[in-house]
């Protein structure tokens, strides 16, 4: 039996704020080691000359995560100057620790040569191993040791930026991938909660209207009126089928296929007038200033609408409806109003159709207000403004 992975030593990731104090005790103790091989060393300069070079060379390393360049600039000026007066070869390792956050944080050139430099370091730090070790330090130490040193710490800090992106692509990928099997597992409950329902629905509507057309002769009393309304369920039943598969492909596919009918939008607001006229609801339409509207504005004018049309039906009917879908340059206008009983929904209770036209709105950065008139009736009145996100 394999034996359990220990625990990381890092189980969380670390903050900025400590990954800055991490660095700053880092720089904090090859400080004082710089400055011990210093004072061991006979140098010709005074004491606080000294400190304040070796200083110079490892302090500002504690900020590198902050201004990564700057602190390689200023930490590599005062490693070579500590270079040229014998303090030791151990400074170039300081400049190596700020390039690596150079190299890390700085967006990479489509010339960059990364693998010449990686192949030049890997020859310098054969070449230097070959060649063992020396007495003495300075200007042969720069070339010799330098070159090597700092690009395997530009190598470094370029291989660990491609790992990251390489992680937050894979990252993104993964995630794509769970927002699709979770749109196919949507697509497949409703398709079977509601599709069958409605299926079902649009079949016994039928075969009740027929069956009743069979035993009466004319459309004249309430047997007329019974048939009329099994038409209604049938034919609304159908149309919310159609729409709804139309809905299930595109949660099964991210593809637009030409042969899938297209989203309801504006154009199809006559349409939602015949339909509510055989329930019932006479709908007095004006649209006029909307062209060239985004298609998913189109679409939540269109739905807002719809469900507003609904209401009446659904609470009002036999009614007399209103429509009006205006706009101008700034904004688009949406009002619907009917003669029905305007108490239907109780105040500060609103029902889920006026919640989802309420989102509709708001996705645009719009406002809607639902309520009963003064003078009688519902009145449900939108604003949305014309220049808001296509896809929010």
């Amino acid at each position: 039996m394999r034996d359990p992975d220990p625990p990381p030593v890092f189980p969380r990731r670390l903050s900025r704020g400590r990954l800055i104090a991490l660095d700053a005790v880092a720089a904090a103790g090859a400080t004082l080691v710089l400055l011990g091989i210093a004072m061991a060393r006979p140098v010709e300069l005074p004491v606080w000359a000294t400190c304040l070079l070796v200083g110079t060379v490892g302090l500002p390393v504690a900020v590198r995560r902050l201004w990564p360049l700057p602190v390689f600039g200023l930490v590599l000026a005062a490693s070579v100057t500590a270079m040229f007066l014998g303090i030791g070869w151990n400074a170039l390792f300081l400049p190596a620790f700020a390039l690596y956050m150079v190299a890390l944080t700085e967006r990479r050139h489509p010339r960059e040569p990364t693998l010449v430099i990686a192949g030049i370091s890997a020859f310098g730090v054969l070449m230097g191993t070959m060649a063992g070790p020396r007495d003495g330090a300075g200007t042969v130490d720069l070339f010799l040791i330098g070159p090597p040193v700092l690009g395997g710490a530009w190598t470094i800090g370029r291989a660990v930026r491609e790992r990251r992106a390489y992680a937050a692509r894979a990252a993104e990928q993964l995630a794509d991938r769970a927002v699709t099997e979770e749109r196919l597992r949507i697509a497949r409950e409703l398709h079977d909660v509601v599709s069958h329902t409605l299926s079902l629905i649009g079949v016994k509507a039928g075969v009740a209207g027929y069956v009743l057309r069979s035993r009466t002769t004319g459309d004249a009393g309430p047997d007329g009126e019974v048939s009329d309304a099994l038409r209604v369920i049938e034919t609304t039943s159908r149309d919310a089928l159609v729409e709804m598969r139309h809905m299930l492909g595109m949660l099964r596919s991210d593809d637009t296929s030409p042969d899938l009918r297209p989203a309801p939008d504006l154009a199809g607001l006559p349409e939602l007038r015949e339909r509510a006229a055989t329930a019932g609801v006479r709908v007095d339409l004006t649209v006029h200033g909307v062209d060239g509207l985004p298609e998913g504005m189109g679409r939540s004018v269109y739905r807002i609408v719809q469900e507003a049309v609904t209401n009446v039906v659904r609470h009002a009917a036999p009614a007399h409806c209103r429509v009006m879908v205006e706009g101008d340059a700034k904004e688009v206008r949406i009002r619907v109003t009917d003669d029905g009983p305007g108490d239907r929904v109780l105040p500060g209770s609103p029902g889920h159709g006026i919640i989802g036209m309420r989102e509709r709105a708001h996705m645009y950065g719009g406002t809607l207000t639902a309520g009963p008139r003064p003078e009688g009736g519902f009145e449900v009145s939108a604003r949305l403004p014309r220049h808001a996100s296509e896809d929010p």
